[in-house]
Parts: structure tokens; C-alpha cells; sequence
């Protein structure tokens, strides 16, 4: 395993990188704020006053169908943002998509309903909706290359849990918000406008991300890369695709091991489910704060994951973590459909220790796995291709496996099936902790990635 510093990181101070960990931290948790504030008020409002001449479960379907909808644009924004990540910088990228996710986050906040301007209100949602996809698809590689590259060598992975914790960061501050609004406006008071207010919100913090963003520093490799006048490769986006295909499917199967289940919540559904009053019919209230109390959990493992990493090597901890998501993916129906918002909490709390033990590592394993000239177009379009396989549709694809079948069997068997997938992927890897992530060492990096290689 290397562990001799490289010439960046020695560029960069321990100052430098505490506020690049913050700002990536922060930042990435102020965007999926927005995006995932969508897909909880997706199950909770948009079925009811967007989708109006639909009914019952076709009405809920179409909802989520709308946050799935999104990943199907994430590639777009994962090819630009990682063409001018290699081309001009990971810091200019974040900025751009900060503005562009705060932007249609607060638009949202100011629709009209369908009662009001019929069939638009779902169109403008629609459209609304993409564009925050695509700044999804672009601010996750950035933020994490911006980490990892500053980061000490033995401590990629903790430095790289930093953007991956504004995940669950997101979900947490979107679920306690969304609690806090049901408190301030309940009943009908929360369907007629104290659903509006968090989305308006992010005016707020866009301008916090923008103050938080402004004060950090490229990332060293990008400026060792400009220094010896190759910015980046010419066409990264051809030569990931002719020379790591491979390599690309396998990262994005890790990543869709982890995502399909992890957007039962994130991704809403299980608010929708078991608040249904057709079904358990839980407090809207009780259930967003069990959300939010699992949201911290997530928090915690994500870090506790990047830290373990650093010493167990990433590969070991993926292994530990899908075998963990797995049990609790299995159990987390049963326990939700007693009806008991106590064991939702604790059916919550283990699934997340699986989904942090699988995601605290994402970053530095990702930023890991390409050539410096094309890290950040492999990065982010290995990320956009996850989030479809794993994610985009999985809200969509148990709410319509439940109205098929009655039951929720059939959901636990996908999610313990993705988590499978994810295993299968991970084993298949080679573990390439430590290796030189500097444009000096990119012949080794373009080799050595799969166990059955030499």
C-alpha cells in the first residue's frame, strides 16, 4: 500500500483541507436538502395536489415515477460536470450546480397546484424536477474528488466520507424540516402551504453554500494537471468509455447495491407507506422524525465507514457493510408493517448501519479507480449510471410490486437482491487503497483493477 505523500498532497496545508471537508460537506448536504425535500413531498403532497385527475395508488405511482424521472438526467449532468471537472476544475463544477439545484428547489416552493392551472402544474413539476436532476448528476463527483484529493493518502477515506455524509445530512435536515412544518402547520394547513416553506428555504441556504464554497481551494491534482499544461485528457469521455467500460458497469453496480435501498427512504416510500390510510396509516409526524432520528444513524455509520476503510481497506469494508445492509433490507418491512412506529425507528436505525457501512467508502474508492486525466468524467458518470440502476426507480418499482401483489414480500426480495448485486460487484474489484492518485502515476492507474487481473 503507498503511503509516501504525493506531490499534491503536499501542496495542500492541514487549514486547506479542513475547509475543503467542510465546504464539500456542507455544500453536498445543502443539494440533496433540495433533492431529496422533493421526493418526501412527492409521497406526502405532490400525489394529492399535482396529479389531480388521477386516484388512489395510480396517483402515488405517477408521484414517484416523477423522482425517478430525475436519474434518467443525472448522465447529462455527470458527462458535463465531469468533462469541465477535467477540463477547468472540480471547484468551478460545484458552483454551478449549487445555483442550478437551490434554483429549482425554490421555483418548486412557488408552484401553483392542479386545481389551479390544470395540467401545467404537473408539467412545470416535471421540468423542475429534471433540472435538479441534472445538478444531481454533476455535484456528487466534484465534491467528492475535491475531498479525496486533498486528502493525506491514509486518510482518503475518512477526508471522503465528508461529502458522503451531506447525504444523509440532506435527509435528516429535509425530515426534520418537514416535522418541524407538520408541527407549525398541521392538517390542512400543512397541504395548503406548510409544504412550501422548506422548498423556498433553500434560498437560504444556497446563499450559505455559495459563502461556504467561494473560500476553497481547487483541488492539487487538477492544478498539477494545469501546471504541466495537460488539462486533462482531450475527449475523458471517449477515453473512459473505449478503455474502462468494464470498470464503469462494476463501480455502478457497488453504487446500485447500496442506492435501491437506500431511497425506501430517501427516495420517499417509506414515509408514503406507512402513513397511507389505506394501509398502516402511522402519524405523517412520528414517521418523519423516525426518518430523521435513522438519518443521524446514517450519518454516523457513513463516517464510521470512510475511518474503517482507511485501515481495513475498502474492498473488506463493502463486504461487512452489504452483508449487514442485507439482513436489515430483509427485515425492514416486517418490522414496518406491525404498525409500531418504535420498531419503524429501530427497522430504520439497522437498515442505515448497512447503508453507511456501504457508502461512507464510496469516494475514495471511486476517485481510486480512474487515471487522473479522467477521474473526474469517470467518477461522475460511474455515479450517474449507479443511481439509474440502483435508486431512480426504486420507490416506483416497490409501490407498484405492493399494488400488484398486495404484499410487501416481493420488495424485500428486490432490495435483498440489489444488495447482492452490489456484493457480487465488490468482489469482483480489487482493493486500490493508498495507490498515487497524481498525474505522474496514471500508467499504474490504468491497471491492476479486477482480482482475476495480473
Amino acid at each position: 500500500m503507498t503511503t509516501t505523500p504525493t506531490a499534491a498532497e503536499t501542496q495542500s496545508t492541514r487549514r486547506e483541507r479542513r475547509r475543503v471537508v467542510a465546504a464539500t460537506t456542507i455544500g453536498t448536504a445543502i443539494e440533496w436538502y433540495d433533492f431529496f425535500l422533493y421526493a418526501s413531498v412527492a409521497g406526502l403532497v405532490f400525489n394529492q395536489l399535482m396529479f389531480g385527475p388521477l386516484e388512489g395508488g395510480l396517483a402515488t405511482i405517477i408521484s414517484f415515477l416523477t423522482v425517478g424521472l430525475s436519474f434518467l438526467f443525472r448522465p447529462i449532468g455527470a458527462f458535463l460536470a465531469g468533462h469541465y471537472a477535467d477540463k477547468l476544475g472540480r471547484r468551478f463544477v460545484l458552483m454551478i450546480t449549487l445555483f442550478m439545484m437551490g434554483g429549482a428547489t425554490a421555483l418548486i416552493g412557488l408552484l401553483p397546484t392542479f386545481d389551479s392551472i390544470g395540467v401545467w402544474a404537473p408539467i412545470l413539476l416535471i421540468l423542475l424536477r429534471i433540472l435538479q436532476g441534472v445538478s444531481a448528476g454533476g455535484e456528487w463527483g466534484s465534491a467528492v474528488l475535491l475531498a479525496v484529493e486533498h486528502a493525506p493518502t491514509k486518510k482518503r477515506g475518512l477526508f471522503g466520507a465528508g461529502p458522503q455524509i451531506g447525504v444523509p445530512a440532506g435527509l435528516l435536515l429535509s425530515s426534520g424540516v418537514l416535522a418541524l412544518m407538520d408541527v407549525i402547520a398541521p392538517g390542512d394547513a400543512f397541504m395548503e402551504w406548510g409544504w412550501r416553506i422548506p422548498f423556498l428555504f433553500s434560498i437560504v441556504l444556497v446563499i450559505i453554500g455559495f459563502w461556504i464554497r467561494s473560500g476553497v481551494d481547487e483541488s492539487p491534482v487538477f492544478e498539477e494537471i494545469k501546471e504541466k499544461s495537460e488539462a486533462g485528457a482531450k475527449n475523458p469521455i471517449g477515453s473512459l468509455f473505449r478503455r474502462f467500460l468494464p470498470l464503469v458497469i462494476l463501480g455502478a453496480l457497488v453504487f446500485a447495491g447500496n442506492g435501491t435501498v437506500g431511497y425506501m427512504t430517501t427516495g420517499g416510500y417509506i414515509q408514503n407507506y406507512s402513513t397511507n390510510p389505506e394501509g398502516i396509516a402511522m402519524d405523517r409526524g412520528e414517521v418523519l422524525l423516525a426518518v430523521t432520528g435513522s438519518a443521524a444513524t446514517w450519518m454516523i455509520f457513513t463516517l464510521f465507514a470512510g475511518w474503517l476503510s482507511d485501515h481495513l481497506g475498502r474492498r473488506n469494508t463493502y463486504i461487512i457493510g452489504f452483508i449487514v445492509q442485507a439482513i436489515g433490507a430483509a427485515a425492514l418491512f416486517p418490522l414496518v408493517n406491525i404498525g409500531n412506529i418504535w420498531l419503524l425507528f429501530g427497522a430504520l436505525v439497522f437498515l442505515t448501519i448497512g447503508l453507511g457501512m456501504t457508502y461512507g467508502q464510496q469516494s475514495a474508492m471511486y476517485a481510486e479507480l480512474f487515471p487522473a486525466s479522467i477521474r473526474g468524467s469517470g467518477v461522475s458518470i460511474t455515479y450517474a449510471i449507479g443511481s439509474i440502476l440502483g435508486g431512480a426507480f426504486a420507490p416506483t418499482i416497490a409501490a407498484a410490486l405492493v399494488e400488484a401483489t398486495g404484499t410487501t414480500f416481493a420488495v424485500s426480495g428486490y432490495l435483498v437482491g440489489a444488495t447482492l448485486v452490489g456484493l457480487v460487484a465488490i468482489l469482483i474489484l480489487r482493493d486500490r487503497s493508498g495507490i498515487d492518485l497524481s498525474p505522474d502515476n496514471e500508467a499504474a492507474q490504468a491497471e491492476g483493477h479486477f482480482m482475476f487481473s495480473k
